[in-house]
């Protein structure tokens, strides 16, 4: 991989989940843990604000939500999630990817970046969450 190639990506913390019932959206506010602390805010139905809401603060419901299901399966199968990474923006569409270790070897999967965060908060000790420097600058 040439340096022209190469991705520069920042870890970030979830600050807030802002829920806003009458519009049926929310938003997640992801913040830089280092230097200039700048924030991301990405807009994710209200199913998807809960799931990161209940993972964050570690709630675990009677009966087991989607995102605690892929964990548990994850688990079973020897899957560690090693990261979860936002990796573009594009008009609007915030795209990202989680990248796991399992016993055959590392694997990269799209996906939203709702579930990438909620799983990475799911783990035992949480996964890093990560930022591609490009999409702070579109942002």
């Amino acid at each position: 991989m040439s340096d022209a190639d190469e991705v520069t990506f920042r870890v970030v913390q979830v600050a807030d989940i802002a829920f806003d019932f009458f519009a049926t959206t929310s938003t997640l506010v992801l913040r830089e843990a280092e230097g200039s602390h700048r924030e991301l805010i990405i807009p994710i139905a209200l199913a998807d604000a809960t799931a990161i809401h209940q993972a964050w603060r570690h709630l675990v419901g009677r009966r087991p939500t989607t995102t605690e299901l892929v964990t548990f399966i994850l688990q079973e199968l020897q899957a560690d999630v090693i990261a979860a990474r936002i990796v573009r923006l594009d008009a609007g569409v915030f795209y990202a990817e989680l990248d796991l270790m399992t016993p055959k070897g590392r694997r990269v999967f799209d996906c939203r970046a709702s579930d990438a965060i909620a799983l990475a908060l799911r783990q035992a000790v949480a996964a890093p969450m990560l930022v591609a420097e490009d999409v702070f600058v579109q942002d």
